[in-house]
């Protein structure tokens, strides 16, 4: 390093430390990049790429942005993925001996942001880390920065169901060992996008043992350890809002994997178009920006204990019967600021006293919004209302201190009210007397003068001054003031008396600011003492918020409360898709039922495309899951049973984690259902078998349903176009026909998407494609072909029937004189043909018993 300059030799050690962010290293007014950062940051920022002479023999690549606007510019890179190291100046320039003593005061990383304008305001920004252990268990945990949450979950499926679980938060960054399974890390990075970062160390210090007394499992508090080291790595401040470790028992709330919160869109749509076409974008009438990160919350983890079900409903119910109260809720909602990412900047130390403000005006609201839970008379109510600390002292420090309309920045004063220090107001005095008498200063010398354009004014570099214009010079009495600058227009003067005045002025000014910025550290660190507190009342808030939109829904969409009866019984009457009928705009949605009792636990649906199956098979999914989570939902009445999980394959879409086609993808998603699914769970599995030929796709389609059906039992809906499959109902004691129905009129298909008994009679398939707007050419062309195959498949048929019905006589008789061998064998074939009836069996499940028979007697 020798043959860079002293600057660029600290900048390079710095920069050592720091090898995976773009360091931004302050000189004056400007954040600078040196080098490889340089020529990433002009590309990523599109700014203008300069160089500089370091001392080395090359001049060195160059590029900077200035500290007042360089958020914008961190913004860009963090969404992108990147991270930032702030370096500042930690020494003043005056007295430094040689280069200025510079330190990265803070890492910025997509996980650990703090700064409002890079914040999704409506959801969490989560940093989480992944632990791997030797039995093969995982652990995930999570912090978000912006509120101090923090949360770990033991995953014993494996890497899959880790993945399912990280997917269903929105993280921004994942925190791994350094020796974590490479291929693993690539999944995550590359084909999921996460941001990666490592850590090895573990330890938890004292100070922060309290945040997981909580804690049993080893491996969860190594997990956690993993996190938190990151954080104070990163952050190098204060972390007193971090709130302690929750530990998520996973098996007290519904399972959903990645790929049915995908499917079933419920936060998103699968065309990404973000939240606008989901679930959630329907049930979001949530007030509050931290109300809405608490309804995403449970909607990625509904729950299963029918207590902690009924519970929420009760509440929304509560809120549903007094129509007038409610709305005055809400109204007093719109009052409360982000409470939860306040008090998480309190602690960070980077709130400035407009956010003072936000606190308290929303303290303000608190006794109205009491008032209001009081006149509720639903008995559930009243738990919310006891809840509720309405912070008294911490609002009344806050109406003491800050003053009304305060600026952003906290070192130009205008930050205390009148009144809260007696120093300040002296200070203040003495400024406002001084320019009230620089205003009587400037009329008397106008009257002196005669010149009525002369006018006492100040800036930074000259202070007070007198300015005359030179057209009125004429009418100045020679030395009657001192000469201090001349402009091209003007000249400007100074007295002893102005001077004075001056001093004093300026040093009241200067006093004022200082002792104002002392005195908002103070109250900001008094703040900082409720920290939990206001956590604690955000959370109740967001509670009552996210309730109230629940009922708020229930009445503008007609949603009813569910019931939760001990028996497998589904009972939905005119049920509804959430969704689908809230896009419908010139269309009316038709309502089905769906029943399915103890008894009954496939449901096969038939019916053309286009007509509705996978609409009717994710509407019971999400009435489920809208029950779970607490709301209300679309139907005029339902018993459900409470599900402990959720798998879906439908629509065709390659797999997000291994690249895999959309057949391999389906069969992984069947696999991963037929594993894990319990009777207590639902499957929904549209039109398997597609990605192969149509014999192999149906057998497998046939022996998945057997196997739910037989071993698993799990409430199931599965759609076919295979109408061979319907026959099933003969054979399978629990499945059921319904098919989706439609109409043929004058040469045109009519979806009535109704849900009847039975199974569909006809794809029509050649009609949809007509619907399509295909050639007509086109059309006819496939409804001669299907004429042609129809008929050519009737005599196959019947050609195949007639084989099979001799091949079966030959093969008895050939077996005959097998059996003769001896008197054992002949005992025991005669024995299992007395107990098959052959002739009220198919040909083909006849040769098959045959041949099983065959087997046993050649060994």
């Amino acid at each position: 390093m020798a043959q860079y300059t002293p600057m660029m030799q600290q900048y390079l050690k710095i920069k050592a430390e720091n090898k995976d962010a773009f360091l931004f290293f302050r000189l004056g007014d400007f954040y600078e990049m040196f080098f490889n950062d340089a020529l990433r940051a002009s590309k990523e920022l599109e700014i203008t790429l300069t160089s500089r002479d370091g001392g080395a023999e090359d001049r060195i690549p160059m590029c900077g942005v200035p500290y007042h606007s360089a958020e914008n510019y961190i913004k860009q890179l963090v969404e992108k993925g990147f991270k930032v190291a702030i370096c500042e100046q930690v020494e003043d320039p005056k007295v430094a001996k040689g280069v200025v003593r510079r330190e990265v005061v803070q890492l910025i990383t997509p996980g650990t942001v703090m700064e409002g304008s890079m914040l999704e305001e409506k959801e969490n920004n989560y940093l989480a880390s992944l632990s791997e252990f030797n039995d093969g268990t995982y652990t995930v945990s999570y912090n978000d920065l912006t509120t101090g949450e923090n949360n770990v979950a033991l995953i014993t499926g494996g890497f899959d169901a880790a993945i399912s679980e990280l997917y269903s938060r929105p993280v921004k960054e994942i925190v791994v060992a350094s020796d974590f399974n490479h291929e693993q890390q690539e999944i995550l990075e590359d084909r999921l996008g996460y941001t990666i970062s490592h850590q090895d160390e573990t330890y938890i210090q004292e100070e922060f043992q309290e945040l997981v007394k909580e804690v049993r499992q080893e491996k969860l508090l190594i997990g956690f350890g993993r996190l938190l080291q990151y954080i104070q790595l990163t952050q190098k401040r204060s972390l007193d809002h971090l709130q302690p470790v929750r530990v998520v028992e996973l098996n007290q709330y519904m399972t959903l994997d990645m790929y049915s919160k995908r499917n079933l869109e419920l936060v998103e749509t699968l065309r990404k178009q973000g939240k606008s076409g989901s679930l959630l974008s329907v049930v979001d009438k949530t007030i509050t920006a931290m109300g809405a990160r608490m309804l995403k919350k449970w909607m990625e983890r509904p729950l299963l204990t029918k207590q902690a079900i009924e519970a929420r409903h009760d509440q929304v119910e509560g809120l549903l019967d007094q129509f007038f109260e409610r709305e005055t809720l809400r109204e007093q909602l719109t009052s409360v600021y982000d409470l939860e990412r306040l008090a998480g900047r309190v602690a960070y130390g980077n709130v400035n006293a407009r956010d003072l403000i936000q606190v308290r005006n929303s303290l303000r609201k608190i006794p109205e919004i009491l008032e209001t839970l009081g006149s509720f008379n639903h008995p559930s109510m009243k738990s919310l209302y006891e809840k509720i600390d309405p912070l008294h002292e911490l609002k009344e420090l806050l109406e003491g201190s800050i003053a009304e309309d305060p600026p952003i920045t906290i070192k130009e004063g205008g930050l205390i009210q009148d009144g809260f220090h007696q120093q300040l107001d002296e200070y203040r005095d003495a400024s406002r007397n001084g320019k009230q008498w620089i205003a009587q200063l400037e009329k008397k010398e106008r009257e002196a003068t005669g010149i009525r354009s002369l006018k006492i004014g100040y800036n930074r570099v000259f202070g007070y001054y007198i300015e005359v214009t030179k057209a009125n010079l004429r009418h100045l009495p020679e030395g009657m003031y001192e000469r201090k600058q001349t402009l091209t227009n003007a000249e400007r003067f100074i007295t002893p008396e102005l001077k004075e005045k001056e001093t004093m002025i300026l040093e009241a000014q200067e006093k004022s600011v200082d002792l104002e910025y002392e005195l908002f550290l103070e109250v900001r660190e008094k703040v900082k003492t409720y920290v939990q507190e206001l956590q604690r009342l955000a959370e109740q808030i967001s509670r009552i918020d996210v309730l109230q939109g629940f009922a708020q829904i229930a009445e503008t969409n007609g949603y009813v409360r569910p019931l939760y009866g001990q028996a497998r019984l589904v009972d939905i009457k005119q049920g509804r898709h959430p969704v689908v009928e809230n896009v419908l705009k010139d269309e009316t949605f038709v309502p089905n039922d769906i029943y399915m009792n103890e008894e009954t636990d496939v449901l096969l649906i038939t019916g053309p495309n286009m007509s509705g199956k996978s609409t009717y098979m994710r509407q019971l999914a999400l009435i489920a899951i809208l029950g779970q989570m607490g709301s209300f939902i679309p139907c005029e009445s339902a018993t459900l049973p409470i599900f402990d999980q959720i798998f879906t394959r439908i629509g065709a879409a390659d797999d997000l984690v291994s690249g895999q086609s959309t057949f391999m993808v389906e069969m992984l998603e069947a696999n991963h259902a037929l594993s894990n699914a319990t009777e207590h769970s639902m499957i929904l599995l549209d039109e398997i078998g597609r990605g192969t030929s149509t014999y192999d796709g149906m057998a497998l389609a046939q022996s998945i349903v057997e196997h739910i059906h037989e071993h698993i039992r799990a409430k199931t809906l599965f759609s076919t176009h295979y109408h061979e499959l319907t026959s099933l109902e003969d054979q399978l004691e629990r499945l059921k026909n319904v098919h989706v129905r439609a109409e043929e009129y004058e040469g045109n298909v009519v979806f009535l998407h109704q849900i009847k008994d039975g199974p569909a009679d006809e794809s029509y398939g050649i009609h949809v494609a007509k619907l399509a707007d295909l050639p007509s050419s086109l059309i006819n062309r496939a409804t001669a072909l299907l004429t042609q195959f129809e008929s050519s498949s009737s005599a196959a048929e019947e050609s195949s029937a007639s084989l099979e019905e001799e091949q079966l006589t030959m093969f008895v008789e050939e077996q005959k004189p097998n059996a003769k061998k001896g008197t054992k064998s002949k005992s025991n074939v005669e024995s299992y043909l007395k107990g098959l009836d052959l002739m009220e069996m198919t040909p083909m499940d006849a040769m098959n018993e045959l041949y099983q028979l065959q087997k046993r007697i050649k060994s």
